[in-house]
């Protein structure tokens, strides 16, 4: 199998790639990045030389360059759209035309891509928070009604919406995953817990919205990148699965458990002012996954979080590059002399 896998050198995307390399030797991968903020190469530095594995800077909301990729590899089996603009922050604050340009018009040409190249499935990797916010009881199941209530979830919902309507006008081999909130190594440190881990290292105050009351599932990425494949796999066309933990916990609740384990006070946690539209509660029900499927996640909670404690301890010359901008240095460090040689 040949799958050109989007947002490659994300978080998520870097962890699926590194998971699918050492898991299938039958399997290559294309993996096609615009580099933007939260796109780093140091996330797949270890595989970048595997012959299975290339590499390309490209913007998949230019259209030109998507069909160019194409072009360069006429072969491929399978597209896993990863790529996006992710941060609920950033769509309030700084604007939602990227989170336009990229989550939906970008996932667009993908999808017309697909269809003139004639590639074998299309699987469009989504979020929890397309459903919107959820009461004090019940789960997420995948016929909730979406309604998502910032700009980053309305994009993701509406490219789901494009997909899906893909699959029904033109008969695309396309399906869709919805997963709860991940973590583990390489998560880019705007995030929850990489933020307050990196600011508990430095006795730096950890900032928690509201009441700290917002409650959200917690999966680890590599459990989310096995669900992933096995839809890509074995996943019945047209459909949708939700991948989730079923660990659902307050923000507050994390926060703690996080200082707990890094020995430091609960005194670093520091109340601010709420933003706009917080969702107060996601849950997902994961059990059409599970039942179909046979998935289930390999690690608890507990044992998750203490794995992503101990690579980020283990990792502090990753964090601070990140942290500091220097992460951008390393693709013209590795890839400008390739591209001009």
């Amino acid at each position: 199998m040949k799958i050109l896998v989007t947002g490659g050198a994300g978080f998520i995307g870097s962890n699926y790639i590194r998971m699918v390399l050492q898991e299938h030797t039958d399997t290559e991968i294309v993996n096609l990045d615009a580099l933007t903020y939260a796109g780093n190469l140091e996330n797949l530095a270890d595989i970048e030389n595997d012959p299975r594995y290339t590499f390309i800077k490209a913007d998949m909301t230019n259209a030109a360059q998507v069909r160019s990729v194409f072009e360069a590899h006429p072969n491929l089996d399978a597209i896993l759209n990863f790529a996006a603009e992710s941060h609920v922050d950033r769509s309030l604050h700084v604007g939602a035309d990227a989170f336009i340009q990229t989550n939906i018009a970008g996932t667009q040409h993908l999808l017309d891509a697909c269809r003139t190249f004639k590639i074998g499935r299309f699987l469009q990797v989504s979020t929890d928070e397309v459903y919107g916010s959820l009461g004090p009881e019940g789960r997420f199941t995948e016929t909730t009604p979406l309604t998502p209530n910032n700009p980053y979830s309305a994009t993701k919902a509406a490219a789901d919406f494009m997909v899906r309507a893909a699959a029904r006008s033109y008969k695309l081999d396309a399906v869709t995953t919805r997963c709860s909130n991940n973590f583990g190594p390489y998560q880019f440190p705007e995030k929850l817990i990489p933020l307050m881990i990196a600011n508990a290292l430095e006795e730096k105050p950890l900032p928690v919205y509201g009441d700290g009351m917002h409650v959200r599932d917690w999966i680890y990425v590599e459990d989310h990148c096995r669900g992933i494949d096995l839809v890509l796999r074995q996943g019945q066309s047209g459909e949708i699965y939700n991948i989730g933990s079923m660990h659902d916990i307050p923000n507050l609740e994390l926060v703690k458990t996080l200082l707990a384990k890094l020995g430091k006070s609960e005194s670093l946690i520091t109340f601010v002012q709420d933003r706009p539209g917080h969702d107060r509660r996601y849950a997902m029900d994961a059990l059409k996954i599970q039942r179909e499927l046979g998935w289930a996640p390999r690690y608890s909670f507990e044992q998750a979080m203490q794995k992503t404690i101990d690579w980020y301890l283990t990792h502090r010359d990753w964090l601070e590059h990140v942290r500091s901008g220097q992460y951008s240095v390393y693709y013209e460090k590795m890839y400008s002399q390739r591209a001009k040689a």
